[in-house]
């Protein structure tokens, strides 16, 4: 049977991109609904019910981000879902105030049309599917009303009414049942027993059986929700879980409604189960990720404050350099970690983003095992090594060319043992005092990861070891605690 289309509404500036877009989605054979600025956007959603808007980012006078808070203030599209595209880089920041705005997704440019297409296409089934699960709802809510007026006049109207309406919701995730308030006898559908993993030939319906399936939080108020209906209360809806006889918990949502006689006395209760697991689970897991968005934004949005708050230069320039050659360190081991989904990081891909920018070829040396770092862990480490890289590029053995640096590093007994030796670069000489750089080296190595940071200020070169417990959990704000003096530099003293 052909679906019925949806609307799914394209917004660009550029009447090129829009074509593009087009052409990307023709396949997918739904309506497409062309807005060429936000204000023309607005005045198309007033009109037509969209279930997808694609929205460029950058546009005159409305852009993406506003368009799409005016979109979320109509109470008619704070749930349409809204994918941003944009031709410039998304930084995390950027990304989170589009969700923030309601975006659901975003799309770089240039566009992968399979995954343009992918995209639209799961929300628009998303939408669809709402829309049927509605008309089910309001389907099931005339059903019940014509189903209590109908046993009012007739038992057997009532059972021949039960069997069509569990016919119609067998293939659901809903059962039915009936309960002769009078004699106590009970009737299942096919899909009261399904959702509570039991059968008809091996389960008898009847108030104890039914008790050892509910989840033991759950008894006492469905006991209250019983006892309602004899104080005089005729529906009733609540979510409870059950236990399955295999162990497995599900949940699920029950709605009761009471048939009385003449005398207002109940002779019938009739009900709805519906299971809502899955709902239930996707719940816990959006709240899981906007706890963690939260909890990642937080910390690093801190790092970056405190970078920019505790760099040091003489110059304007300087201290642009030195806070931009930071916070990319950090952003480079934030992509690592998100390509990990967070789980961890590699020492040996943290050492090579570092190294990237040099191209320093023969110049290092590394050896040492495969480590894999926590998160938080990564995170410190990775602006440690920013500060020695950096520094050694500018007044150390990378400075030349006929320098050169050794990293080793060893695992014994959840010990990180890290050694970074230089050596053929300019005479170096022991610094009078400690400036920013070796601050923050040892703040973040010993205050936050409980570790050690040696330096041997060795005429020939700089020798550092570092020592980095890998069982204990790191704070991802390292750079919470330095003070506010000092240079922006790892001091270093050349001749």
């Amino acid at each position: 049977m052909d679906q019925e289309k949806v609307n799914i509404l394209l917004v660009d500036d550029q009447p090129a991109k829009l074509l593009a877009y087009e052409v990307i989605l023709k396949d997918l054979g739904e309506n497409l609904v062309i807005a060429s600025s936000g204000r023309e956007a607005l005045e198309v959603l007033l009109k037509t019910e969209i279930a997808v808007i694609l929205v460029d980012v950058c546009m005159p006078e409305l852009d993406g981000f506003e368009l799409a808070a005016m979109i979320r203030e109509h109470p008619r599209f704070q749930k349409t879902a809204m994918i941003f595209i944009s031709a410039i880089q998304v930084s995390d920041i950027d990304r989170l105030r589009g969700y923030e705005m309601g975006a659901v997704d975003y799309v770089p440019v240039p566009v992968v049309p399979e995954v343009l297409r992918a995209k639209i296409k799961v929300f628009a089934e998303l939408y669809r599917k709402t829309r049927e699960l509605e008309r089910l709802n309001h389907e099931l809510e005339d059903r019940v009303r014509a189903r209590t007026a109908e046993l009012e006049s007739s038992t057997a109207k009532l059972r021949e009414s039960e069997q069509r309406r569990s016919m119609a919701i067998a293939a659901g995730k809903m059962g039915s049942w009936d309960w002769d308030w009078i004699n106590g006898d009970w009737m299942w559908d096919e899909g009261q027993y399904r959702i509570f993993g039991v059968g008809p030939g091996s389960f008898e319906v009847n108030p104890a059986n039914v008790q050892a399936l509910l989840h033991p939080d759950d008894v006492d108020q469905l006991r209250k929700a019983v006892a309602e209906f004899n104080k005089g209360t005729r529906a009733y809806e609540t979510e409870f879980r059950i236990v399955r006889p295999d162990g497995e918990v599900r949940w699920c949502v029950g709605t009761a409604a009471a048939t009385v006689d003449r005398s207002g006395r109940v002779v019938r209760v009739s009900g709805v189960t519906v299971d809502i697991t899955e709902r239930k689970r996707a719940e816990e897991q959006q709240n899981l990720l906007a706890r963690e968005v939260d909890h990642r934004a937080k910390n690093a949005l801190a790092l970056a404050q405190s970078i920019v708050r505790l760099t040091r230069a003489d110059e304007v320039k300087a201290y642009v350099n030195a806070v931009e050659g930071r916070i990319n360190a950090l952003a480079r081991v934030h992509t690592i970690l998100s390509l990990s989904s967070w789980q961890g990081a590699e020492l040996s891909k943290l050492i090579d983003e570092e190294l990237a920018p040099y191209s320093l070829g023969d110049q290092i040396r590394l050896a040492g095992p495969e480590v894999q770092l926590l998160p938080a862990t990564a995170q410190t480490l990775a602006l440690a090594l920013h500060e020695l890289f950096t520094n050694s590029a500018k007044y150390g053995a990378l400075s030349t060319r006929s320098g050169q640096l050794a990293i080793d590093w060893r695992v014994e007994d959840g010990l990180l043992t890290l050694s970074w030796e230089e050596s053929g670069g300019p005479l170096v000489m022991t610094p009078k005092s400690r400036g920013f750089g070796t601050r923050s080296l040892l703040a973040s190595i010993e205050s936050q990861l409980g570790g050690q940071a040696q330096f041997d200020w060795r005429a020939e070169g700089l020798l550092c070891r570092l020592e980095v417990p890998l069982t204990r959990k790191a704070s991802t704000t390292a750079l919470g605690k330095f003070d506010s003096g000092g240079s922006a530099e790892l001091e270093r003293a050349s001749g």
